[in-house]
């Protein structure tokens, strides 16, 4: 048994999609965007990025379709542009990710026990690796329940908002900060995007993968952005550019602008609630991308086990649990933020470059190359562009693992 079920329609396939987007991105990343943004900047920032990630899941999606196994963007980048572009797009996002899983898995515990951080983030990198190895349909079940309740307190930080907030609109033409500043912000944006890629991720695991996956990804990706542009636009009317930069917990600030501090505790319930659901598909994403790097040898052969019951990679998905608690246990990573969005960043520069060898797909108003073309320039444009520790960091680990990946070579 070395193959994994196909068990997920597009209903599931979309809800793993908003599961692995609607995290702690939309709970905390207003704040530094518009810090980094200034005044009505957030809004053109939001739009370039979710622009930017529409691209980048039109590429995922007609790859996906063409390789309908798990990996991603390292299987894609692998059979289009060669052995090394996928190592490093792999590497990047195992890395990456792995320093995302820890983040998540802190700020559970800063929640919900800020006096026993580590202690509770262990316990919620063990409970979600439990869930995912009773199999993807376990995943998928447990993502729709979390999924609702976030899109419940989102609805709610909207309704209070608009209420008894109020927004002010004129806000929103508030004078914005340098075009450095759109780019940057967008780069942090696009943070709370990347989770869409998780169904390309988990292709080995959808039924019709051709006609499921390119309506998965858009629907997810198009319901999120929505969601976003809504909460911008009411966070930044009711708090305004300069309380919306300095401000850790913008939603929980909106509740309590509108005279209902009671609320917080629900606002930060569902953010709770809602890095649960990013750590599941997060977890499961970077297992399916070891397992895929495993059967090619890029790493250890041992990892690329799938589990004769469940079906799941179980070997690949506790080896990513283990790393995970050491970083969990040995550092405080929230920093690691920005290092992930340059690593994820490259690795859908690579989505696109892939993409641009597919070829036309005729009876498109826009053709596929333009956005891939863009979606391309824009990854490589933002990653360059996030804060300088961050981009030091991310191209630093991908040449850490170009050159262990060319040493490797050279021994064969």
């Amino acid at each position: 048994m070395d193959r994994l079920a196909r068990r997920l329609g597009v209903p599931d396939a979309v809800v793993i999609g908003l599961g692995s987007m609607l995290g702690a991105g939309v709970f905390v990343v207003f704040g530094p965007a518009a810090a980094a943004a200034g005044g009505a900047g957030l809004l053109p920032a939001l739009v370039l990025a979710g622009f930017i990630a529409y691209c980048n899941a039109t590429s995922s999606a007609r790859l996906a379709a063409r390789y309908p196994e798990s990996g991603g963007t390292y299987v894609y980048g692998r059979e289009r542009l060669g052995p090394f572009a996928g190592f490093l797009a792999g590497w990047g996002f195992v890395v990456g990710k792995t320093a995302s899983c820890a983040a998540m898995a802190l700020t559970i515990g800063a929640y919900l026990w800020p006096g026993q951080t580590r202690l509770v983030a262990v316990g919620a990198v063990l409970a979600v690796t439990a869930v995912n190895l009773r199999g993807i349909g376990k995943t998928a079940t447990v993502t729709r329940a979390l999924v609702a309740l976030v899109l419940a307190v989102l609805a709610l930080v909207a309704v209070v908002g608009v209420a008894g907030g109020p927004v002010h609109l004129d806000r929103l033409a508030d004078p914005g900060g340098s075009a450095r500043g759109v780019l940057t912000a967008a780069g942090l944006l696009f943070f709370a995007f990347a989770g869409y890629a998780r169904i390309a991720t988990l292709g080995e695991e959808v039924r019709d993968p051709q006609r499921t996956i390119p309506r998965a990804v858009p629907l997810a990706l198009g319901a999120v952005l929505v969601i976003y542009l809504v909460l911008a636009v009411v966070t930044l009317g009711v708090l305004g550019a300069d309380r919306l930069a300095g401000s850790a917990a913008p939603l929980v600030d909106v509740v309590s602008a509108a005279g209902l501090p009671g609320l917080a505790w629900v606002v930060r319930a569902g953010a709770t609630i809602a890095v649960v659901g990013v750590l599941l598909s997060l977890v499961a994403g970077v297992g399916r991308t070891t397992l895929a790097m495993a059967r090619r040898r890029d790493l250890p052969g041992a990892l690329a086990a799938v589990h004769p019951v469940h079906q799941v990679p179980h070997r690949a998905e506790l080896a990513v649990a283990a790393v995970v608690i050491v970083v969990v246990l040995l550092g405080d990573v929230r920093q690691a933020i920005g290092f992930s969005s340059c690593t994820v960043l490259v690795y859908y520069a690579i989505t696109n470059a892939a993409a641009l060898t597919l070829g036309r797909e005729p009876g498109r108003r826009l053709p596929v190359q333009v956005l891939a073309g863009l979606g391309l320039v824009g990854c490589l444009l933002l990653a360059v562009n996030l804060p300088l520790s961050s981009v030091l960091a991310g191209f630093g680990v991908l040449a850490i693992g170009a050159a262990w990946h060319g040493l490797r070579l050279a021994r064969r």
